[in-house]
């Protein structure tokens, strides 16, 4: 009886073992400049998802890098004039690298990037090239991830410097390449900034942001694929 006993608990043990290796992770990679890097997922992003989708079946990566430019992530960044920067995606291959690091052996169900930025190119002339970088960094992070059904979430420009064309260019462009796209969305990140407008958020908007990201995040991955998700303002 004793035999059977040790016989069946290492079946059981066995089998716990395999269920724990197959369990499939839902993957969120967050990148992007100072509203990222401030940005604490642990407040209200990571407790939204884990309580949608269960304790240990969520993995989050974030990498972000003060006041830069999206050169420092598309690869193949062209100015308006057609000049190239001699380096362009060091970040995005950081970001990658730290991706892979964390997925080793584990088995990814979604890939959901969250991008905050913008802020830089804003600030120094590059909206009119925006929406084709935008688009080139979405493709490229695909590409490498080899998973064409990748999630993105958005978080448009505040409404810092609304006077800016190049600003206002770069908050249009966001928009549309995540309503252009079936599996994107973005989120209103205006009023986060304070009374004041700042160019950097509130703790309590910083709060509010990781809320609207994972809100938004959350429908894109329960939602039909060819169903967009639109804009989260509440």
């Amino acid at each position: 009886m004793k035999s059977l006993y040790i016989i069946a608990l290492a079946v059981l043990v066995s089998v716990s073992f395999v269920n724990a290796a197959e369990q499939e992770a839902h993957l969120f990679i967050l990148s992007g400049q100072s509203n990222m890097l401030e940005f604490n997922p642990n407040t209200s992003f990571i407790p939204a998802l884990t309580k949608e989708f269960g304790e240990g079946s969520v993995i989050v990566v974030k990498d972000a890098e003060d006041g830069q430019p999206i050169l420092r992530w598309h690869k193949k960044w062209r100015s308006a004039k057609g000049d190239q920067p001699k380096v362009t995606g060091d970040l995005y291959d950081h970001l990658l690298n730290k991706v892979n690091g964390a997925t080793k052996g584990q088995q990814i169900k979604t890939i959901t990037f969250i991008w905050m930025q913008g802020e830089q190119d804003g600030m120094n002339g590059h909206g009119e090239v925006y929406e084709t970088s935008l688009k080139g960094l979405i493709d490229q992070l695909r590409i490498d991830l080899k998973r064409k059904d990748m999630n993105f979430v958005i978080g448009r420009l505040s409404d810092y410097l609304m006077e800016n064309p190049d600003w206002l260019a770069v908050r249009r462009a966001q928009v549309k390449v995540a309503e252009s796209d079936p599996r994107g969305a973005w989120v209103d990140t205006d009023g986060l900034n304070g009374q004041e407008n700042g160019l950097h958020y509130t703790k309590i908007g910083y709060k509010e942001l990781g809320r609207r990201f994972a809100q938004k995040a959350i429908a894109l991955i329960n939602a039909s694929p060819d169903k967009a998700i639109g804009s989260a303002k509440k």
